[in-house]
């Protein structure tokens, strides 16, 4: 019996490679013989890179950069050898993520992304083929330049004088230089949302407040002012691009500067663990995050697992630590099950996450034993 553990985090609770090896462990316990495969599944968000890297046993660096309020920091990514080609995956958030300044008070004016072009800049010395970027938990609102500047880029005012890196200044701009010579591999990004840069629902108005945004038209007069020059400097327009306003405007600096590609995250991440070949060689998948209800009949990555294991005929079993609109839900999954017990406190159950994974999936066991049996 061969079963494929292909999970999404429990946010706040659990790792995707915790929760697997908590099924791990409790499979082999109810299940002798049991044959698993440990692929942990992520979006492009938080938690993206340490999934990938279990998923397809790569290894991990760290290199020194800083963080979104410019102190020294260090940031780690995983590194993917394919035959022989060498791939990067890093998350934006390892270097310029919110969490890294919460100990300091909001400074969305000057939080820059030049950590992450530090990051990115590392993974580019060591002479990879591609890198691969989730880009969410920014703790920026910059347009990507701190990151373009590390690269090579200059920003300059209407003397020529060069521009410190920082939204704040952009209202000066008058001209974006390019570096002499831009090597870059390919550059793909995991993003998940469809906000463009600017207006109604761009980055500033829709996840700008939870930076300490209070001004929105202070920014998205600088951003506009960026896009435009962008476009008359460097004959590139992605402000209305779906995706253009992620991370604060990094998916719009990737593609500007780095001529990155956005992509679905779920979907780009499903085939650099080679997904769909790891469902057609199991008898049974499990999958699940932390909350199962409707809007999972809208995302990507439970979701995205059953409806590759429904295509290829194979049984999904689905665990979370809460389950709503479970009705909808079981037509697309052959087993659900909440590991939350209904009189465990919320609080309780976070901390008991996996705990609490492995004795459901021990109770499931001969539901589970039975979904895998050949029809």
């Amino acid at each position: 019996m061969r079963i494929l553990v292909a999970i999404d985090k429990f946010k706040g609770s659990i790792a995707a490679t915790a929760a697997a090896q908590a099924i791990e462990s409790a499979l082999k316990q109810a299940l002798p013989g049991v044959e698993c495969d440990s692929c942990p599944i992520a979006d492009g968000g938080e938690g993206t890179a340490e999934a990938v890297i279990a998923a397809l046993r790569g290894e991990w660096c760290s290199v020194p950069t800083s963080d979104a309020r410019k102190r020294p920091a260090v940031a780690r990514y995983g590194l993917v050898r394919d035959g022989g080609t060498l791939e990067a995956v890093m998350e934006m958030s390892a270097a310029s993520g919110l969490a890294m300044v919460s100990d300091l008070p909001l400074d969305p004016a000057t939080a820059t992304t030049g950590g992450t072009g530090w990051m990115m800049q590392d993974a580019i010395n060591r002479g990879v083929s591609r890198i691969v970027i989730g880009i969410g938990g920014s703790a920026t609102n910059d347009g990507g330049i701190g990151m373009a500047h590390v690269l090579g880029f200059r920003f300059l005012d209407a003397d020529g004088s060069p521009l410190e890196p920082e939204i704040q200044n952009m209202d000066r701009l008058s001209r974006i230089v390019p570096p002499t010579k831009l090597d870059l591999p390919e550059i793909l990004v995991a993003c998940d949302v469809n906000n463009p840069l600017l207006g109604p629902q761009g980055c500033t108005r829709v996840y700008g407040p939870q930076k300490g945004v209070t001004d929105c038209d202070f920014f998205e007069s600088r951003l506009l002012r960026l896009a435009d020059i962008a476009k008359r400097d460097l004959g590139i327009n992605h402000r209305d691009v779906p995706g253009a306003g992620a991370a604060g405007g990094l998916g719009f600096g990737l593609m500007t500067f780095c001529k990155a590609r956005l992509t679905s995250g779920f979907d780009l991440i499903a085939d650099l663990v080679h997904l769909k070949d790891r469902i057609a060689a199991a008898d049974l998948v499990i999958t699940g995050e932390g909350r199962l209800d409707a809007q999972t009949l809208h995302g990507k990555g439970p979701m995205g697992v059953a409806g590759m294991a429904r295509a290829l005929g194979k049984p999904v079993a689905a665990f979370a630590g809460a389950i709503e609109a479970e009705d909808q839900l079981r037509t697309r999954f052959d087993l659900l099950c909440a590991i939350k017990p209904a009189e465990m406190p919320l609080a309780e159950a976070m901390r008991r996450g996996a705990e609490l994974l492995e004795a459901a999936v021990l109770s499931q066991s001969p539901a589970l034993q039975a979904l895998a049996q050949p029809r």
